[in-house]
């Protein structure tokens, strides 16, 4: 029997191929070091960026850093039970989690599982939470107002839908209450909302659900709670995980809600991550994409246009500064992200305005697009009244003598900052908000003693619901102040106003 060289060479070839296919088919690694929630693992050549990978015991983990020779793994689980020399193997996914009209009502973790001991959540459809966001030509402008219920934000720092608007500064100062109350007052309004909490106390994210669930917003509202107590890494993608529930709906051309609470514990979850996987540290220690890190996240909010769906996502991150410093590497961070800030004071909070705006730092880069007319005709000198009122109140600090003008712009101011306290979980409707503001435009709060603007403010209210509601659905139709609605106002405020302070 005569062998052939060449038949012997080209089998060996083909079973070298068939093995090494093999080979890449398992795609396992081995555990070099491991500690703190982060795992070096040797192998896993072809693994991906955000792969899922499965340790022993189904713990899940997910790929951060792609190295030459070994890749960097967060735990998404206990680490406690892993090993060096432990085998890991790729699942070939992508970090995903469940979606669907089943969340809405219900709390869930940071990979989408229920915490709330309501059993388990009905869903079809899984999406990855990391996905490009879409393109400037598949959006559309925002123009359609988003009421938050907060007079003094949506007289003068109106937010759209689509629209991306921060609140920001230091602890204690009612960042949370501005998004709960903005949750609240999206009911029957065809919002969905989703509420992330990132690193606070449990003890806190129960009482926000207990507040959402006895003003009815519950139902309409999804709670992605990725607390203190947990690992970094799930304190890292639980934003990505609501921002991914949030674009389910949008493309199915719904308005969507979500707010971020709060980003400054996100950004310093990414860095501990980050500084566990050796990445070089930067400016604050931070690495250097954690601005990507927050503009990926934020780009995702969008007002799509009719051919897309024509849903929307408005986003409301939450920055804590440290003793009013917005120049800080995260706040400016974040303010040069989204269209626009409302910056919370602690002397106003603790003044005894609540909410406590700043209405010189705070800003709405859609700014009036996104009211209606009839709140632009009666806002429009608002924010400059308040910002004379502002600078007259330093003046007057002084003790001189003040003239006539002077003490009434401080008199006038001082009504009208009186009227912006409003009290927590109470938000206004908009056209309510028309007829306070149209009282405080035109001068009617002048003979009102400042400690009566409040019940002055609530009689007002009252009366017209009461006798006047025709005058209310006329504003309505409108969606204007016409010259006979605003001839008819004045002659009924006169007369009350008369009434009220005898």
């Amino acid at each position: 029997m005569k062998i052939n060289h060449n038949e012997i060479s080209t089998l060996i070839k083909e079973q070298i191929k068939q093995y090494s296919q093999k080979l890449e088919l398992l795609d396992t690694g081995k555990v070099m070091s491991i500690g703190d929630g982060v795992a070096v693992v040797h192998g896993l050549k072809n693994a991906m960026l955000s792969e899922l990978v499965v340790f022993k015991d189904d713990i899940y983990g997910m790929v951060l850093n792609l190295e030459e020779d070994c890749v960097g793994v967060v735990l998404l689980g206990d680490d406690s039970q892993i090993k060096e020399d432990d085998i890991v193997t790729r699942t070939n996914k992508i970090i995903e989690i469940p979606v669907g009209d089943g969340f809405l009502g219900r709390v869930v973790n940071a990979i989408g599982k229920p915490i709330d001991g309501l059993g388990p959540i009905e869903s079809t459809k899984t999406r990855p939470i990391e996905r490009i966001a879409y393109g400037v030509i598949t959006r559309k402008s925002v123009s359609v107002p988003l009421q938050t219920g907060i007079m003094a934000i949506d007289s003068m720092i109106p937010i759209g839908r689509g629209q991306r608007e921060l609140i920001i500064g230091d602890r204690q100062t009612g960042k949370t209450a501005i998004a709960i109350d903005t949750i609240i007052n999206q009911k029957n309004k065809n919002v969905k909302c989703v509420y992330v909490a990132i690193g606070q106390k449990a003890s806190t994210v129960a009482q926000v659900v207990e507040k959402l669930r006895i003003h009815g917003a519950l139902e309409y509202t999804t709670i992605v709670s990725s607390t203190a107590s947990e690992m970094a890494s799930l304190q890292y993608i639980a934003p990505y995980a609501g921002i991914t529930l949030a674009e389910e709906w949008m493309e199915k051309g719904e308005d969507v809600l979500i707010v971020y609470d709060d980003l400054s514990k996100h950004a310093v979850a990414y860095r501990t991550l980050s500084l566990l996987l050796r990445r070089p540290p930067g400016r604050e220690a931070y690495p250097g994409d954690v601005f990507y890190l927050h503009s990926r996240l934020l780009e995702r909010s969008a007002r799509l246009s009719k051919e897309y769906g024509g849903g929307s996502i408005t986003a409301l991150p939450i920055i804590e500064t440290l003793a009013g410093d917005i120049s800080a590497y995260i706040p400016t961070n974040v303010i040069s992200i989204t269209d626009g800030q409302i910056f919370l004071q602690t002397e106003l909070f603790n003044a005894g305005q609540r909410p406590a705006i700043d209405t010189g730092l705070s800003v709405s880069r859609v700014g009036s697009n996104a009211q209606i007319k009839a709140i632009k005709q009666v806002s429009g000198t608002l924010k400059i009244e308040l910002a004379n009122y502002r600078e007259m109140q330093a003046f007057a600090q002084f003790g001189s003598d003040l003239d006539r003008t002077t003490k009434e712009t401080l008199e006038h101011g001082s009504k009208v900052m009186e009227m912006l306290k409003q009290p927590q979980y109470a938000p206004m409707d908009v056209y309510d908000q028309i007829l306070v503001l149209f009282a405080a435009r035109h001068r009617f709060i002048k003979p009102v003693p400042i400690h009566r603007i409040k019940e002055y403010q609530t009689s007002l209210l009252d009366m017209m619901h009461a006798k006047h509601q025709d005058l209310i659905e006329n504003i309505k139709q409108e969606q204007k102040i016409t010259e006979e609605i605003e001839n008819k106002l004045k002659e009924i405020y006169q007369e009350f106003t008369n009434q009220f302070v005898l």
